[in-house]
């Protein structure tokens, strides 16, 4: 399958940024620094809806984008129609010829698909000239953030959903055509089990499902009309929504024609609840169809679910065996955002790195500064702490020291062995092959798996341990102190 871009955008991508970075690009140009090296990370300072974790998504296309990045004709032409205050070009000929020639030369690692990620730590580390890196943040951000905001949600209500499956029928509530594109994409690594967006199904491979809408029943006036001729066209896709007019009426009618379908060799597939008390119709539609002897037809609901509303449902006693979940899951409706960031970490000067900071009066907002990566601790299969390391300057040991509590006494998981999460993705401008959509889909769950219950819960979860070691906790007080005397 393909990673989506190609297909959905024929024309150059390069303009998808904030004007700021091309400002900052030509700039660098001018100076005579933008071939200098730099280093950037994108992290993200919470997990989202009040959650203890994060899913990451969005990578290949990400890198995709990366791999295609080139202003064309048209792209420059627009630049150049650009005026400042002064009524002046905006950009130089010069500078509008060095976009031209440009292509993408940074290395890219970052964490693979579907890992579970957490606060702070970088998601993708990029090095490179500092007016390619520049140009690409905007990017990197918008396609990061929304994919890894959608895994995280889908990812928590299928968890919700304890083993039945939830199917994304987002598409006609998403923002637009690459939101719903992307959030399908997303909560299928997330966990669902399959969408309603046909192209998504056929660009990504994903599993596609679906029913028929009210607007079938009340366009042949009566239900059991409606059902019929449906069955007669799909007699081997029957799941019918029976709330259009009275929801357990709507179910014997399904009775009716499943009757007639198993007369005919075809089986009723079940029902979708789509309105109402969803916990007792669920109860009362599945005594009618078990009494009528069709204990294999599924109970299908809808209608503004959520990991909430799933959770409530359970604890009612709802009978239901799938769910499908739209505008709460692809607009990650409680939180609109992630709020992810990309940071300078680190310059070339000469041969050395020069560490960078940015400083806050909150010290979650205080960068980390250096050529970060981040080391997972696991004890017996359960992963136990992340600890972000410098690079250059070597793993200082287990040893994490807090990020928001940067006074406070470091903490050291036991632990029996230890990964780093951040991968070669691209060198130099060159991709490397990356796992495809179904191994970040396994990533996820085997990650999901392997973190404690206590910090996947909704409510209040326990917070994973992630910091500094000792040599970046060291080095970021060092620049704190000497850039707040300076």
């Amino acid at each position: 399958m393909t990673d989506g871009l190609d297909d959905v955008y024929g024309g150059s991508l390069a303009l998808l940024t904030d004007l700021y970075q091309l400002t900052m690009a030509c700039g660098y140009w001018k100076s005579g620094e933008s071939e200098r090296e730099a280093v950037f990370h994108l992290t993200f300072r919470r997990a989202p809806f009040g959650g203890g974790y994060a899913v990451c998504a969005g990578l290949a296309q990400a890198v995709a984008f990366l791999e295609r990045l080139r202003f064309d004709a048209s792209d420059l032409a627009y630049l150049a129609t650009l005026r400042d205050r002064e009524d002046q070009p905006l950009f130089p000929q010069g500078f509008l010829d060095y976009l031209g020639a440009l292509k993408f030369g940074c290395t890219v690692d970052a964490v693979p698909e579907g890992s579970v990620v957490f606060a702070h730590e970088p998601v993708v580390r990029v090095t490179g000239p500092i007016a390619h890196a520049q140009l690409v943040e905007t990017a990197l951000l918008t396609i990061i953030n929304f994919q890894t905001l959608i895994a995280t949600k889908s990812a928590r209500i299928v968890q919700a959903a304890r083993g039945a499956p939830v199917l994304e029928f987002g598409l006609r509530r998403a923002q637009g055509i690459d939101g719903g594109l992307s959030a399908a994409r997303a909560a299928w690594i997330g966990g669902v089990a399959g969408t309603s967006n046909v192209l998504a199904g056929k660009l990504l491979g994903i599993p596609v499902a679906g029913t028929h809408a009210h607007s079938w029943v009340m366009f042949h006036g009566d239900e059991l009309t409606a059902f019929r001729t449906y069955a007669d066209a799909l007699p081997g896709n029957c799941t019918f929504l029976v709330d259009t007019y009275d929801t357990l009426e709507g179910v014997r009618n399904a009775i009716t024609v499943g009757r007639e379908l198993r007369a005919k060799g075809h089986e009723l597939a079940g029902v979708r609840l789509d309105s109402g008390d969803l916990a007792h119709l669920s109860i009362e539609a599945r005594r009618l169809l078990d009494e009528a002897g069709f204990p294999n037809a599924k109970i299908v609901a809808s209608n503004d679910l959520d990991e909430y509303l799933i959770g409530s449902l359970l604890e009612q006693g709802a009978r239901i065996d799938s769910y499908g979940v739209g505008t709460r899951l692809v607009t990650a409706f409680d939180q609109p955002a992630l709020g992810g960031v990309y940071k300078l970490g680190a310059y070339r000067e000469g041969t050395a790195w020069r560490d960078a900071i940015k400083l806050s009066e909150q010290p979650m907002k205080i960068s980390n500064p250096g050529v970060l990566g981040v080391r997972r601790l696991w004890r017996g299969g359960e992963m136990v702490g992340d600890v972000i390391y410098d690079v250059e300057r070597g793993f200082a040991g287990p040893a994490i020291h807090d990020i928001e509590q940067p006074l406070g006494t470091p903490y050291a998981p036991p632990h029996d062995r230890a990964e780093d999460l951040l991968v070669r993705v691209m060198d130099r401008g060159t991709r490397r092959p990356l796992p495809d959509l179904a191994a970040a889909r396994a990533r996820a769950q085997q990650e999901l798996a392997a973190l404690s219950p206590r910090t996947r819960r909704f409510l209040n979860p326990q917070p994973y341990p992630v910091g500094l070691d000792d040599r970046v906790h060291a080095r970021k007080l060092q620049l704190v102190a000497e850039a707040r005397h300076a």
